[in-house]
């Protein structure tokens, strides 16, 4: 089924930038933070990563929607991006794996995008003048009107999204899609001795929760604002705080249950916003990058180990605010020198700003799961010897 190809549309930027194009997937009006992600693939694990809510993107790679969509790459049950803007969209996907095209896909779940749009140009700017709102519409064809909708649009920074996307309920992870997948389990999950991973979800992807099965492990995941005497009814053998959306200096509950759950010594493992929590609970504070990273191919490191890696954050550990002498920073991204990685130098707990989970994306960082593992190993066998 071809949907919407070819009606006009509108994108305006809030300094009042206009770009016209053309429309796919869902019509009607989106308002968002516009943002750009530089991957050459992987644009349905994008478009489903929950830390996308309440974000415009703009894919700089000029093709979009080659390859169709299928249920195996979705990293949650649907798309969390507000809209979709590109260069040139495929309408007649060719894949074996394909079961949609990406427009009817968007259609679908009631996305609408834009294309034909110079999105080299959309791109320049946000990198000169930082990521702000904007808005698509099929409706509203006129850029002063439909700048007004932007205006009242709030800012991310301030912005809690993370109880729109964390699970309504408690649940233990069994893979929905029943999919064979590169990575194999290491370790049967029926194993009797198997570790068990509470895992906080912020708006956690599922190949997150599959690299932690791959290692054995049984993974239980909690809404964000579960408590700490929640948590450990659970018995855990490590902890885990997810990626998600939004401004993590506002996840306050998700903050305060850190602080408590570093008392207890346990292995804590944060990728992405659960590094900025994790950050945040030792006394560091976070600021909003200028237009983010959001790609495939970002450089992360210290001391001549480099790692390529898959990023999606707009916001950062501050470095100057890490003023607790017993965290230190075990990774910097070497494009712009901020804090991309802590480990606290008693406690078994480090954290991320990247995705060593890939899916889309290098696995130069899978390392780090099989470390958390082996560090809830150690726990273990000091705690019950």
């Amino acid at each position: 089924m071809i949907t919407n190809s070819g009606q006009s549309a509108l994108l305006v930027l809030e300094d009042g930038t206009a770009f016209w194009g053309k429309s796919f997937g869902a019509t009607g009006t989106a308002v968002g933070e516009v943002v750009f992600n530089t991957g050459m693939t992987g644009y349905q694990e994008v478009l489903t990563d929950p830390s996308y809510r309440g974000q415009m993107i703009t894919f700089t790679y000029p093709e979009l929607g080659n390859t169709g969509v299928n249920s195996e790459d979705e990293e949650s049950d649907h798309p969390h991006a507000r809209a979709v803007i590109a260069r040139n969209v495929c309408y007649y996907p060719s894949n074996w794996r394909s079961r949609s095209s990406l427009p009817d896909y968007l259609a679908q779940h009631q996305i609408p995008g834009i294309y034909n749009v110079d999105t080299r140009a959309l791109t320049r700017l946000l990198r000169v003048y930082g990521s702000m709102n904007g808005a698509i519409s099929t409706e509203i064809l006129d850029s002063q009107q439909l700048l007004d909708h932007v205006k009242a649009t709030p800012s991310m920074e301030g912005l809690n999204l993370v109880n729109e996307v964390t699970t309504k309920s408690v649940y233990e992870w069994c893979d929905p899609t029943d999919s064979r997948w590169e990575f194999r389990p290491i370790m049967e999950q029926d194993d009797p001795h198997a570790l068990t991973v509470v895992a906080i979800d912020f708006g956690i992807k599922r190949n997150i929760l599959r690299r932690l099965a791959s290692y054995g492990c049984r993974v239980i995941v909690v809404p964000a604002d579960t408590t700490p005497e929640q948590i450990y009814q659970y018995d855990p053998d490590g902890i885990f705080l997810s990626n998600g959306p939004g401004d993590p200096a506002v996840v306050t509950e998700g903050i305060e249950t850190t602080k408590a759950l570093l008392q207890q010594g346990k292995p804590i493992f944060g990728i992405c916003m659960g590094h900025q929590i994790l950050g945040l609970s030792l006394g560091a504070e976070t600021f909003k990058l200028k237009f983010g990273h959001r790609g495939l191919n970002q450089p992360a490191g210290l001391q001549q180990q480099v790692e390529i890696t898959s990023q999606n954050h707009g916001f950062a550990v501050t470095e100057e605010s890490l003023q607790n002498d017993q965290v230190e920073i075990t990774h910097l991204n070497l494009n712009d020198r901020t804090v991309a990685g802590l480990r606290h130098k008693t406690l078994p707990v480090f954290s991320v700003q990247y995705h060593p989970e890939a899916s889309p994306g290098p696995h130069d960082a899978d390392y780090l799961f099989a470390e958390f593992v082996a560090s809830m190993r150690n726990n273990r066998a000091k705690t019950h010897p």
